[in-house]
């Protein structure tokens, strides 16, 4: 997220305070084991599991791999430092009283953002008053200004807001992908051939601002999936219809990326997206072909249930028939 000029605080309190509305609650498993709460298996473990199993295995860069589990319920970020994500910002009273309004969930956020918004190999800390530090590890370095200690371009603003959003989970749970885009310098997130393999299934892209009513936004970069099959993803890539969106407030565009977005010269990923009149820098999503499921493979996924049919939402051969 992108801080807005000072004098701008109070049209940011309302924005985060759709946000709470929309909500980026961080319940999350980690898909690449088994689905679970996370409490089962705090974040950073999990990542750390991811990195070494990675880099072990299949020796990837993890610049451009991301670990998402967002959903869009329940977070209120009114309240959230406008000073800078460094030292002097998160030690302000501000920052201070928007952490302890629930600090558990509002930690959770915190890791989300510095992860979109700092470098890897860079951290950030809060210390409460009453003794506890907590510290947030960098990641994808998408808002040099605000982790600086800044306040954020409309640019930082946009391409964070399009991070979070990426990150969005509409169950609730934590699935590994390839995050890729440029940062609001310009610079592309780094991301190797092996990972580009690795993670074949384009998804979507997301785009927009969360801090100035401008909305968020998800794209289809990836054939419509049929009816048998789905993914706990869902936000950008599902069944194309009609209806209210998989991950309000996130509005799911028609038509898709391809028609409304730049590509880089590889060819790999957008470098913007243009919708209502307006260019947003773009956050572009890869899956691994595991975490697209279908009705017969055997498994009941988060994303199908019981029926009498095969398609997705009426799967009696993975889930059965219903009670």
């Amino acid at each position: 997220m992108e801080i807005v000029p000072t004098g701008s605080a109070r049209r940011l309190s309302s924005v985060l305070t759709t946000l709470s509305r929309a909500g980026l609650l961080l319940g999350v498993s980690l898909s690449l084991v088994a689905c679970g709460p996370l409490e089962d298996m705090p974040e950073h473990e999990a990542l750390a599991t991811h990195a070494q199993e990675l880099e072990s295995i299949n020796g990837l860069s993890l610049n451009g791999l991301s670990l998402n589990g967002l959903s869009l319920n329940g977070l209120s970020l009114n309240g959230l430092s406008l000073n800078g994500l460094s030292l002097n910002g998160l030690s302000s009273s501000q920052f201070g009283a928007w952490f302890q309004t629930n600090t558990p969930l509002n930690d959770l956020v915190m890791k989300y953002i510095v992860r979109c918004a700092v470098p890897a190999g860079e951290t950030r800390s809060y210390k409460s008053t009453t003794g506890p530090t907590w510290t947030w590890a960098g990641g994808l370095g998408l808002a040099p200004d605000w982790s600086g200690g800044k306040e954020a371009s409309l640019t930082e603003q946009r391409i964070v807001s399009a991070c979070l959003a990426a990150h969005a989970n509409k169950f609730g749970v934590q699935i590994s992908m390839s995050i890729q885009g440029l940062n609001a310098k310009g610079v592309a997130i780094p991301t190797s051939p092996r990972e580009l393999r690795l993670y074949p299934e384009r998804e979507g892209c997301f785009f927009g601002n969360l801090f100035n009513n401008e909305g968020i936004y998800a794209g289809n970069d990836h054939y419509p999936l049929n009816h048998r099959k789905s993914t706990a993803r869902a936000c950008a890539l599902s069944i194309k219809q009609s209806g209210p969106p998989e991950c309000a407030p996130m509005i799911r565009v028609d038509p898709d990326c391809e028609d409304i977005c730049t590509p880089d010269a590889s060819g790999n990923f957008y470098t913007s997206c243009t919708y209502n009149g307006i260019t947003y820098p773009a956050i572009t999503t890869r899956l691994l072909t595991e975490d697209i499921y279908t009705c017969g493979d055997g498994t009941c996924q988060l994303s199908e249930s019981c029926g009498t049919g095969n398609d997705y939402d009426d799967c009696k051969r993975d889930c059965g028939l219903c009670p």
